[in-house]
């Protein structure tokens, strides 16, 4: 036997070793998700029933955090300097990845982003990581992240060191559809405050400077603007308050903006523009504004096809069955902006019928249907089985890795 070919024969019986051991673990893996499956849809049930909104998610976070000890894994509560974030670690070795559980609501519509499913699969899948034990090739970090639908959480985390250390970011999200990756895009928020001097409308109007009128007109002009915006790019906004009495000129008057663009650097022109439209307005009607933008933006999301792909073939041996996530309108995540400091995966596992969509008041319904709960422990263990992938496959890691490099240089040179 040539030395090539002994060298092959190795390298053939390394890789069947391995492809043994994987196998093995995704089988304790899984094993101990279904063991655990009624807690874990006792766990999205309560969630669903106490709908809390960005920063304020204290019961879900004690939902959690609790079940995780209980059933033996302790958690960090307040971690990284939110209130409502948690994080654990265990496993040991020169790979970390991280498991994220969003459990945010929306205002008045409740679980219609179907948060308490993807609290639920995060918790599942680091519980079923947990169970490897020593055997576990590498390190899981479990991260409870708050205020995904408002206040950009995850970047909040990322820039208290969440996410340092982590060589790739895992969750899988509640939707109408099976898809392998999401495709999402930039969103800031501007909030502007008009500033203006009160005085009897009738009696003497010349005394006042009208506050709404300077609103009105930043909106016209923000309106304008958007006939001229490029391809991707949207500016929508509301006059969140305009006056008490038509009697009084009003003093003050305030709107709030969602600015969206494909890149970062779309949004940053963008936002200057915007902003001259507000204070344009303002100055117009002889006020003046305080413009205030959100304290994190919400950052494109920079997708990772070797994970994408090994999510899919895993979700695939559960029965699950994708669709082209291309074919889909962007959304928006602060998962994105993790994407932007290591490789991500963002997976999406149907709950609902392709009719009924996330934020529509029929999703809240869904999110505690049977399929809800079948995709709680199916997400568990499809994303458990695609951290044991990245952590025993080297080959993986290291296409992950390129994918990642690949993706921040086409960013470079857009």
């Amino acid at each position: 036997m040539g030395v090539d070919e002994s060298s092959g024969v190795r390298r053939r019986a390394i890789m069947d070793s391995v492809s043994t051991q994987l196998d093995e673990l995704k089988q304790v893996v899984t094993s101990r998700i279904d063991a655990i499956a009624d807690t874990l849809c006792d766990v999205s049930r309560r969630i669903h029933a106490n709908p809390e909104t960005a920063f304020g998610e204290h019961a879900a976070a004690e939902v959690l955090t609790g079940s995780a000890t209980a059933l033996g894994l302790s958690t960090v509560v307040g971690a990284y300097g939110l209130d409502t974030a948690f994080a654990v670690e265990f496993g040991a070795g020169p790979t970390t990845v991280a498991l994220m559980s969003e459990y945010d609501a929306l205002p008045e519509l409740g679980h219609a982003c179907g948060h308490n499913v993807i609290a639920a699969i995060g918790l599942g899948a680091a519980l079923g990581l947990s169970m490897v034990g020593d055997r576990l090739p590498g390190v899981v970090r479990y991260l409870g992240t708050p205020a995904e639908e408002a206040g950009c959480g995850k970047e909040l985390l990322a820039r208290a060191g969440a996410f340092d250390g982590v060589d790739a970011a895992m969750m899988v999200h509640a939707a109408s559809w099976d898809l392998k990756a999401v495709h999402s895009i930039c969103l800031s928020q501007l909030d502007v405050t008009f500033h203006g001097v009160a005085s009897h409308s009738g009696l003497t109007p010349e005394h006042g400077r009208n506050a709404l009128d300077a609103a009105v007109l930043a909106h016209q002009a923000v309106g304008m603007l958007s006939k001229h915006l490029a391809r991707g790019e949207r500016v929508n906004g509301v006059i969140t308050q305009g006056g008490e009495t038509p009697s009084v000129i009003p003093a003050k008057a305030s709107a709030r903006y969602f600015l969206r663009a494909e890149t970062a650097a779309a949004l940053e022109a963008l936002k200057t523009r915007v902003q001259g439209c507000v204070v344009g307005g303002a100055v117009a009607a002889g006020c003046t504004a305080d413009v205030e933008w959100s304290q994190a933006d919400y950052l494109n999301m920079r997708i990772n096809t070797p994970l994408a792909d090994a999510y899919e073939s895993n979700a695939v041996t559960l029965g699950r069955s994708f669709t082209p996530y291309e074919a889909f309108p962007p959304a928006v995540t602060d998962a994105g902006n993790v994407s932007h400091r290591v490789p991500v995966l963002h997976s999406t596992i149907a709950c609902a019928p392709g009719t009924v969509m996330i934020h529509e008041p029929d999703f809240v319904f869904w999110a505690l249907s049977p399929e809800a709960d079948r995709a709680v422990t199916d997400g568990a263990k499809a994303l458990a089985m695609t951290a044991l992938d990245f952590l025993c496959d080297s080959d993986l890691r290291a296409r992950t890795k390129r994918a990642f490099t690949l993706s921040a240089l086409a960013i470079a040179d857009h």
